[in-house]
């Protein structure tokens, strides 16, 4: 089954945690003035991580409130953010964010201010050593959101692996794959759960964030990795459209792309994510 599906299946569900959110409480969203909480929606690691950072030792000197809300899939903090149950969030690239506003009707837009970090996609094994060892007919795990299955089938293209058509851009699908001499075959899973297929498969495309939260190092674990130079899939503090002025995230914005966090992401994770600003 195709991403859609899923996406439009996963926003139903998440339609009654909205509710839940709501009658707990829910954030101060849609407060304006400087001194209501400001929530945002992260996964957990690296982003829950970075924002714990920003509140435990920038946030209260810069006069910002802050609460961290995690999650663990991909739909949840951009549906929380569009019905305004958390004032914004912090876990995507601009692909994935655009695919996201195109196919749910959504008007969920980046923070000026520049991107945060960037978590390379890698390519994993528990049974081999090279990616040339691949066996024929070897099955590979893919991520199943529309970006991040190109982005993967993209990378695996970059390592020899396969060949795409030239013109297919950041929707390719295995149906787009025009050259395949290993005749891979490709086992698509919701990104949350790849790093527990690698039991399953011959070799699996994790992003980074998934891979950190297994213990999978894309600088050490990776048989091959994504490049940052020029990479398009850095993530962003993201808000609804009108709310990109809000003083609190401008604020919040600001700290992201400080020379704290830059040093905090470059001694915690020593390559396994990276400053992108």
């Amino acid at each position: 089954m195709r991403n859609t599906a899923k996406i439009t299946s996963a926003v139903l569900a998440v339609g009654a945690l909205a509710f839940g959110l709501s009658a707990c409480g829910g954030s101060d969203s849609g407060k304006s003035d400087a001194d209501a909480t400001l929530t945002v929606a992260a996964t957990p690691t690296p982003q829950g991580e970075i924002l714990s950072y920003v509140k435990d030792h920038l946030a209260q000197k810069a006069g910002l409130k802050l609460e961290v809300r995690e999650f663990t899939d991909y739909v949840t903090p951009n549906t929380a953010v569009q019905q305004g149950q958390v004032d914004a969030n912090y876990f995507q690239h601009k692909p994935y964010l655009d695919d996201f506003n195109k196919k749910n009707g959504t008007d969920i837009v980046p923070v000026p201010g520049g991107t945060v970090h960037l978590e390379p996609l890698g390519v994993y094994s528990k049974s081999v050593k090279k990616l040339t060892d691949l066996k024929k007919g070897a099955t590979v795990a893919l991520p199943n959101d529309t970006t991040n299955e190109a982005r993967a089938l993209k990378l695996l293209e970059a390592n020899g692996l396969l060949k795409l058509k030239a013109s297919v851009g950041y929707e390719a699908t295995p149906k787009d794959v025009t050259d395949n001499p290993k005749g891979l075959k490709f086992k698509e899973l919701e990104a949350a759960i790849l790093p527990r297929s690698l039991g399953d498969v011959d070799a699996a495309v994790i992003n980074g964030n998934y891979a950190l939260e297994a213990k999978l190092s894309p600088a050490k674990d990776a048989l091959a990795a994504e490049s940052a130079k020029g990479n398009p899939y850095a993530n962003f503090l993201a808000v609804k459209k009108g709310n990109e002025n809000d003083p609190r995230v401008e604020k919040l914005a600001k700290l992201l792309t400080s020379p704290e966090v830059k040093k905090f992401i470059e001694d915690k994770y020593n390559g396994a994510v990276v400053p992108a600003f």
